[in-house]
């Protein structure tokens, strides 16, 4: 028996929804500038905080730098660290959810099979087009549970080896981010490389936010000042730390 042919808008909504799950420039960019800004932002901030409160609690330029890279170093290690087992953890939730939903088609085949039909009835499909929607999907065991997936659970397969690559990016984003708020402290006294490395910092993450709400939704002044403001003030509990916990004779 000759294989009907599926009709051209369905043939069109396929094509649209593979383009934007797995080769849409907009995701894989949107995606990548996540993991820099993660990475850029921890570093600015955290570290910022850590020489702030060093700096407040000690005069020496040569402590506040090592203490700084001391921060870096082991902040990018661990941001790092941790965007690849984050990775690596979204991937077995998405393989055992997949599990799940085979293990439904196979023993609840018709209530799936309806599910099928109450996505697609709400894309706006009906009549002889949906059914035979219906019936292409629940067809293929494989393409059936990556629908289900996609559809009902808002989930995409994981690339388990792009886990190195986000953690490089996320660790060399942070290496960058935290050595920032050091170079004041490279050139200028203890006292003026603290303001100095709170406003560069301020600008900096200012203009990440900015450029973040550009490319994606959002405004780039509302969302560059609030994330500007996030990132200080949580770096400045680092300050007050290091004026309560100052060293006796620091002036």
């Amino acid at each position: 028996m000759k294989r009907k042919s599926m009709p051209h808008s369905f043939e069109k909504f396929n094509y649209e929804k593979e383009f934007h799950i797995n080769i849409d420039p907009h995701r894989k960019s949107a995606s990548g500038l996540s993991d820099i800004i993660l990475g850029g932002q921890d570093g600015l901030v955290n570290v910022l905080g850590v020489i702030l409160g060093v700096a407040a609690a000690t005069s020496d330029p040569r402590i506040v730098i090592v203490a700084g890279l001391a921060a870096t170093f082991a902040e990018s290690v661990s941001m790092g660290a941790v965007a690849y087992t984050s990775t690596l953890a979204e991937a077995d939730y998405y393989d055992s959810e997949l599990e799940r939903e085979y293990r439904h088609i196979d023993n609840v085949p018709k209530l799936e099979r309806q599910e099928i039909q109450q996505i697609f009835a709400q894309k706006g499909f009906t009549g002889e087009l949906l059914d035979r929607i219906v019936d292409t999907i629940t067809a293929n065991r494989d393409v059936w549970a990556a629908v289900m997936m996609a559809e009902e659970h808002q989930l995409i397969p994981i690339d388990r080896k792009k886990a190195w690559k986000v953690a490089l990016v996320v660790g060399i984003s942070a290496i960058i981010g935290s050595l920032i708020p050091l170079i004041p402290f490279a050139f200028l006294s203890v006292s003026i490389s603290m303001w100095v490395s709170v406003l560069i910092t301020a600008l900096v993450l200012f203009g990440v936010g900015a450029y973040k709400a550009h490319i994606t939704v959002g405004k780039p002044g509302k969302s560059g000042l609030e994330m500007a403001i996030i990132g200080t003030l949580s770096a400045l509990v680092g300050y007050a730390v290091g004026v309560a916990l100052k060293l006796p004779g620091t002036p």
